[in-house]
């Protein structure tokens, strides 16, 4: 609960401190993995000399690209001469990077370099085609528009949710923000979200479930912003069909934690909410190992 509390606080995506929230997220990896806290704890005990040893609040300096602290500043408020600034069309940059001899890693660079994971399985013996179906959809809108512009993006597909047995169509990170993706095939028309209720011709069409597994995703991720998108794809494959109006939530005025969006807008979103994080060309390799583990 500190750790969580502590890097929802300095988060840059808050308000925070970049550098403040790269160390909290160092400690926070440090103690969370036996083979790199039994290192901590025996250069500790043995005062290693040389190369100053990592510590929980202390990252090694990689050179300034990738991790949330990279715009050192020379003084308050002062941005360091020259220094780089990193943008969703950069380059990879791995953290913690896979040539420090320091670090113990937990993919291989191989598969971390890989930008998409696992396919749309078949589940259950009802709609079983439609729903593979939609989800390709998804995955080659993502492939097309997302992934070539955004290079430190990884798609994951078919995570188990952290709330209950279910699935998750998709998951898409780059950098520290995280985006659960869920699929779905309408009719062309008009369609209205209020951030609560769907609907269209007056009836109510439920979309996936997500409100809840942002939720905890957010609790198992605090270092990350977690959003939910729900894309809703036309049978003709017309991206801005259907056409879904927005309307905000007669109850509290607020939209919710899911955006319900066309191909169109699910492009147009992803691109604008991945690409302004805070280093949105790394990618934090811990993370993603954690939603590795958690595919079906």
């Amino acid at each position: 609960m500190a750790y969580r509390k502590a890097a929802r606080n300095a988060h840059p995506d808050h308000g925070g401190d970049p550098e403040v929230f790269r160390q909290v997220t160092l400690a926070y990896e440090i103690l969370i993995d036996p083979k790199r806290r039994a290192e901590y704890d025996r250069r500790y005990a043995s005062g290693a000399t040389g190369r100053t040893s990592p510590s929980p609040t202390q990252r090694p300096d990689y050179g300034g690209a990738g991790a949330p602290g990279w715009e050192a500043r020379t003084s308050p408020g002062v941005r360091r001469p020259n220094a780089p600034r990193n943008t969703a069309g950069d380059a990879p940059v791995y953290v913690p990077p896979f040539d420090d001899p320091h670090e113990v890693p937990l993919l291989s660079k191989g598969d971390a370099a890989l930008q998409i994971h696992g396919i749309p399985r078949k589940r259950g013996i009802f709609g079983a085609e439609a729903r593979i179906q939609r989800e390709m959809r998804t995955v080659q809108l993502i492939s097309r528009q997302i992934l070539t512009a955004i290079p430190s993006a990884r798609l994951i597909n078919g995570l188990r949710s952290p709330s209950d047995d279910s699935h998750i169509d998709h998951a898409l990170l780059a950098g520290y923000r995280l985006a659960l993706i869920g699929s779905m095939l309408l009719p062309k028309g008009a369609y209205a979200w209020d951030g609560v209720a769907l609907k269209h011709g007056g009836r109510s069409v439920p979309p996936p479930q997500l409100e809840l597994i942002v939720r905890h995703t957010q609790e198992i991720f605090p270092e990350l912003n977690v959003t939910a998108w729900v894309v809703v794809h036309s049978p003709d494959g017309n991206p801005h069909e259907p056409v879904i109006d927005h309307y905000r939530s007669r109850t509290d005025g607020a939209m919710g934690s899911v955006q319900i969006v066309n191909a169109s807008g699910l492009a147009r979103g992803l691109k604008q909410f991945l690409s302004s994080g805070p280093v949105p060309n790394t990618v934090v390799v811990p993370v993603l190992a954690r939603l590795l583990r958690g595919m079906h």
